[in-house]
């Protein structure tokens, strides 16, 4: 059985617009956009790589509040941290937010908590941040700090909490278990590592 377009085989359609300057020309332009598409890809990939210390967390120099607006890092400083992966459409993190807000808040001298959304863009990220009233900033949607923190921690599945000392190391990727567990004694247990 042979494919007809208006009764033509489609093959005699497809050679005769193969053979023409305007579709040839489009193809050529197509494909050299596809590949410089890719090649910036990678080359953004390799920028990545390079630019972040392998194994460490690189925060940026600001972080955004449910605003859009930029704070400085200086926040964090003589404080442990809490990356906390998650993302509005995911039913368990909506379900675990309220009660890491509810240690954050009870620990805010000591421990900031740091959203690495997972959320498509900057908008939907900072629509999660208001509804549930998130007190805490967050890293750019799709920055560059945000993937590299994500491959450092090892991430699989959200939502997931990982712990950095005070000096930015990592001493927990099981913030999220510690905190269901052991509830307020979380803190001391992580200061404990």
């Amino acid at each position: 059985m042979q494919c007809k377009l208006l009764g033509v085989p489609i093959e005699k359609h497809y050679y005769k617009r193969m053979k023409s300057a305007p579709f040839c020309i489009f193809s050529f332009i197509a494909c050299l956009t596809l590949v410089l598409k890719f090649q910036l890809y990678a080359d953004e990939e390799v920028i990545e790589a390079t630019a972040f210390p392998a194994g460490e967390i690189v925060l940026p120099q600001f972080l955004l509040n449910s605003f859009g607006e930029k704070v400085s890092n200086t926040v964090l400083e003589k404080k442990y941290v809490g990356l906390y992966f998650s993302a509005s459409w995911c039913g368990p993190c909506r379900k675990f937010t309220p009660k890491l807000i509810e240690f954050r808040n009870k620990f805010a001298d000591e421990l900031e908590v740091i959203l690495v959304g997972g959320d498509g863009n900057s908008k939907a990220q900072a629509n999660y941040m208001k509804k549930y009233s998130m007190p805490w900033l967050a890293m750019e949607n799709q920055s560059s700090e945000a993937k590299h923190a994500s491959k450092v921690a090892e991430v699989e599945f959200i939502p997931y909490l990982v712990i950095l000392d005070k000096k930015g190391k990592i001493i927990t990727k099981n913030g999220k278990n510690d905190l269901m567990k052991l509830g307020v004694n979380a803190m001391a247990h992580w200061k404990d590592l």
